[in-house]
């Protein structure tokens, strides 16, 4: 995608494609596991371990949003 074809995300289309969700309790962010490649969503708290299969490597997605850096 170039720096043309993005459109700035308006209040109503920002949270469409991340990965976090809100419920009383607080954000819960989904996480990828590093053996078994499950999704796990996780809150504030809870243990660092994929659901499936045990293994305690998770990975944070890689955001849908454009991120762009200026060089110098």
């Amino acid at each position: 995608m170039s720096r043309e074809q993005y459109q700035v995300p308006n209040t109503s289309s920002f949270g469409a494609g991340s990965q976090v969700m809100y419920d009383q309790a607080g954000p819960t962010v989904t996480y990828l596991c590093g053996d078994c490649a499950a999704k796990v969503p996780l809150k504030k708290g809870d243990p660092i371990r994929c659901k499936e299969c045990g293994h305690r490597i998770l990975y944070k997605e890689r955001t849908k949003r454009m991120v762009q850096f200026e060089a110098r």
